[in-house]
């Protein structure tokens, strides 16, 4: 049982998946490498003493086989380097997480067609808007939209990703015993249940400290076939995980934005160096050289509705709609309505998205 090793590997706070990677490659195995001693240590090209000392001193107090049973008792799933079913893109980056704890399903993402979305933490309506619109053109694919659940357009990515039936992965810059930011709770559990997987590279106890952010910006980048940055001002996260997807060698994309609005600086200086311009979905297909491929559903059975489900349904033909909206069209009164929606929704013919709106199915 090897994994343990790669477990305790990861529970030391003061290394990083470099260090691991580097143990790994020369020794061969990951046990080996756990139980290396300053001699066998210190004859490894470019390894710092001062980094193996260090890792010694902390490996001496980590007891590998409960740091696993600390995991799998938190019901946490993971994937080391060594598990062939390890993302691919990922596994393709310089610097690839040594461990990949994940909960929910990431083998229900289509791990083939994936597009990671970034932006401001501050964002504007405007960038929210686009993101929404662009997401709704890719309603029903098997595209996988990876962000990094932080407040702003994170956030709008995974919330569009759900309300258009896409699968979404969302990469934490913590340990699973933390939930950053504690607005998202709800999110982290749609997205765990059945809507896709969270993932990151730190141990459970891990806390989400600042520098730790950068570096999980790698991996939103790292999974993806591609990037789309919505705004970001010239001292972002954003442009960090912008030029990572460069480095990467990945496509990297910009949503324009009003030039008078700060956090679009970062974007126009992306563009004239050569990132593809996005107004519309079919510009990330053609960037990406995807054809759009919509998932299997089953056919919804429209007959047999009765008159104020029929109103509904043409009601919400063209777009989605808010509850007053829909009270205005149909005129059906508001507890009959209440009913009406609450029963089309358990039959699987519209589904409540953003706030009290609600679309077809």
């Amino acid at each position: 049982m090897k994994n343990k090793f790669w477990v305790a590997f990861s529970a030391i706070e003061q290394i990083d998946s470099s260090f691991v990677q580097r143990l790994y490659n020369y020794f061969g195995d990951i046990e080996e490498a756990f139980c290396a001693g300053m001699n066998e240590l210190s004859k490894i090209d470019g390894l710092s003493i001062k980094k193996a000392e260090t890792f010694l001193k902390e490996r001496d107090k980590i007891d590998p086989a409960k740091a696993l049973f600390a995991v799998e008792n938190r019901g946490i799933k993971y994937l080391t380097l060594e598990d062939e079913n390890y993302p691919r893109m990922l596994k393709q980056i310089s610097d690839p997480p040594a461990v990949l704890y994940y909960k929910g399903d990431i083998f229900g993402c289509n791990l083939e067609r994936t597009l990671s979305i970034v932006g401001s933490r501050k964002s504007t309506y405007h960038a929210k808007e686009a993101v929404r619109k662009l997401l709704s053109e890719l309603s029903g694919t098997d595209i996988c939209i990876v962000s990094g659940l932080a407040a702003g357009i994170d956030t709008t990515a995974h919330e569009a990703a759900l309300d258009n039936n896409l699968k979404t992965i969302g990469v934490i810059a913590s340990g699973f015993d933390f939930i950053y930011p504690t607005s998202n709770k709800k999110l982290y559990e749609k997205i765990e249940n059945g809507n896709g997987a969270i993932v990151t590279e730190y141990y459970p106890t891990f806390q989400p400290l600042k520098f730790r952010f950068p570096q999980r910006n790698r991996i939103v980048s790292g999974m993806s076939y591609g990037t789309l940055v919505a705004e970001a001002s010239l001292k972002s996260g954003a442009l960090i995980t912008a030029n990572l997807c460069l480095e990467q060698g990945r496509e990297l994309m910009c949503i324009p934005g009003l030039i008078s609005n700060p956090n679009t600086e970062g974007i126009y200086k992306l563009l004239k160096n050569g990132a593809t311009l996005v107004t519309k979905a079919e510009d990330i297909l053609e960037a990406l050289g995807w054809e759009m491929k919509p998932v299997e559903q089953l056919k919804i059975d429209l007959s047999g509705l009765t008159d104020e489900e029929e109103k509904i349904i043409q009601a919400l033909e063209l777009e989605e709609k808010g509850f007053d909206e829909i009270a205005s069209i149909t005129k059906i009164s508001t507890d009959d309505l209440l009913t009406n929606l609450t029963t089309m929704e358990l039959k699987g013919i519209i589904k409540q998205v953003t706030g009290d709106r609600y679309k077809r199915v």
